[in-house]
């Protein structure tokens, strides 16, 4: 798809510092779940060094029939820019793109072990089954600090109730017993297996931070997982 203009319906805080963009739904616009787009700001009063584009995923799933993206909000031009962005401004974006899917064979189990902002993409993906009511058996870990750090909990927490293959298992490095009553710290091998009975058997996913990305692929291939078994996405702080 050639770059096209949309405009911004509505913004609002889904997390702390994190703010979720409702785009207008282009004609004809089709993505997978799991995809991304780029978005370019159109003549920003401010820039940096890294230009006026930045690659966001797609939030929303397809059967969703929005078009929604999601970041955390960092001290850069774009990310400042895009904060203030007026509602009815216009963007340019290029379409979807990205293999960061969920597979199809629903059969095999799928983990994801997911930390902050890297949720959006997986958002998507776990929409996308529960709506579409497929057989994949998914099970979430979900890495944040506190509950106020987690983008769309609730949503995940919802999609968790309606569908009985999502087993939700958030995860927070910060709270407290009192604070939080779930799962606390980091996730390790010990964690991992009190929620996946064989973990062999599934594919995974890991989406976050890049230091976290890579202690959670260790922990995998040193717990046995083939890795070829692990797919992974790393969220810049930009």
């Amino acid at each position: 798809m050639a770059n096209q203009k949309i405009t911004l319906k509505k913004k609002e805080l889904v997390a702390k510092d994190t703010m979720a963009f409702h785009w207008e739904m282009p004609d004809g616009f089709d993505f997978k779940a799991g995809q991304l787009t780029h978005i370019k700001l159109i003549n920003p009063s401010k820039t940096d060094e890294e230009g006026n584009k930045r690659a966001l995923s797609l939030v929303y799933a397809p059967s969703e029939n929005e078009l929604v993206t999601a970041t955390r909000i960092r001290d850069s031009a774009f990310k400042q820019e895009l904060k203030d962005l007026p509602e009815g401004s216009e963007v340019e974006f290029d379409g979807a793109s990205g293999s960061f899917t969920l597979h199809k064979t629903e059969s095999t189990p799928a983990v994801f072990i997911i930390g902050g902002i890297g949720i959006t993409p997986v958002r998507s993906m776990i929409a996308e089954a529960t709506n579409q009511e497929t057989d994949h058996e998914i099970t979430l870990l979900y890495s944040n600090k506190t509950p106020e750090d987690a983008p769309f909990l609730s949503d995940l927490e919802e999609m968790a109730e309606r569908n009985p293959d999502f087993q939700f298992v958030p995860v927070m490095t910060r709270s407290s017993a009192d604070e939080w009553g779930g799962e606390r710290g980091h996730i390790g091998a010990k964690l991992l297996k009190r929620y996946v009975s064989d973990i062999h058997k599934p594919i995974y996913y890991l989406s976050g931070p890049g230091g976290m990305v890579e202690a959670m692929q260790d922990m995998l291939i040193e717990a046995g997982v083939n890795e070829d078994n692990i797919r992974s996405k790393e969220f810049a702080g930009y």
